[in-house]
C-alpha cells in the first residue's frame, strides 16, 4: 500500500463520509471513511478535475 496522507473525512448525512489523500508521487485517492484500504486513485490533476466539474454542476443528475 502506498504512503498516502489522508484529509480529514468529508461527510454529509449520517455515515456518508468520504476520505481525499495524496502521496508524494502526486497521486490522489478517494475512500470512503474507515474503509481506507480499498480506494480509488488517479493524477492529482484528475482528481481537481472531477472537483471543479462536481461543483459546477456536471454531477447534479446524480442527485
Amino acid at each position: 500500500m502506498p504512503d498516502i496522507t489522508w484529509e480529514a473525512p468529508f461527510c454529509a448525512e449520517g455515515n456518508n463520509c468520504f476520505r481525499i489523500g495524496t502521496d508524494l508521487q502526486g497521486n490522489a485517492y478517494i475512500a470512503v471513511a474507515g474503509q481506507e484500504d480499498h480506494y480509488l486513485t488517479d493524477t492529482r490533476e484528475a482528481l481537481q478535475t472531477l472537483i471543479r466539474d462536481i461543483k459546477s454542476g456536471k454531477a447534479d443528475h446524480l442527485l
